[in-house]
């Protein structure tokens, strides 16, 4: 009768862990994109550094409280003060969820300049964050262009003016003025 083999024993999990890694990576190459973005030398770190998360969480607080408010708001010529009247006065915590979206959307500008600033008086849309630096420049014109509409939902005579005042100011821009008003 022949000598039966030797069982191996079972793999350890950290050997399992590091098999499966192997495999992915062969496939994928994620863990080597993972390790180059994580294992990255990252300058020195302030106050300053925290206005990006500071503007993200004024960005989830102005996307909420919008939210709620598109629940109740009538975009109607005939219905927006009404609605405004309606959400500050009536509806429950609606004079909070509104202050809070008015307070937030003049944060956010603050915010978005003081970001904006920091980041390029610290040089941080060079190599290799330029594609960072187009992306924020897309997001502060998106953030212009909402501030200017959003004001105008209140319907009221101050935000009619004060549309009326930014569009003419973009009316005299030369060759797309016109256009753009």
């Amino acid at each position: 009768m022949p000598f039966p083999l030797p069982i191996p024993p079972p793999p350890s999990p950290k050997q399992m862990v590091l098999a499966s890694e192997d495999w992915i990576e062969y496939r994928t190459g994620f863990p080597t994109l993972v390790r180059k973005f994580l294992f990255r030398k990252v300058p020195p770190t302030g106050w300053f550094h925290t206005l990006g998360s500071s503007l993200l969480t004024v960005f989830i607080l102005q996307a909420t409280t919008g939210m709620l408010l598109a629940m109740t708001y009538d975009p109607s010529p005939n219905g927006a003060y009404e609605s405004i009247r309606y959400i500050t006065d009536q509806q429950t915590l609606g004079w909070l969820i509104r202050g809070m979206h008015k307070w937030g959307a003049s944060m956010m500008v603050i915010l978005l300049f003081l970001h904006m600033g920091r980041t390029f008086f610290y040089g941080a849309y060079k190599y290799p964050r330029e594609m960072t630096w187009l992306t924020g420049a897309l997001i502060f014109l998106l953030t212009m262009a909402m501030g200017l509409t959003g004001y105008l939902l209140v319907w009221d005579q101050r935000a009619y003016w004060a549309s009326v005042v930014a569009i003419n100011i973009n009316g005299t821009a030369p060759v797309l003025g016109p256009f753009i008003s």
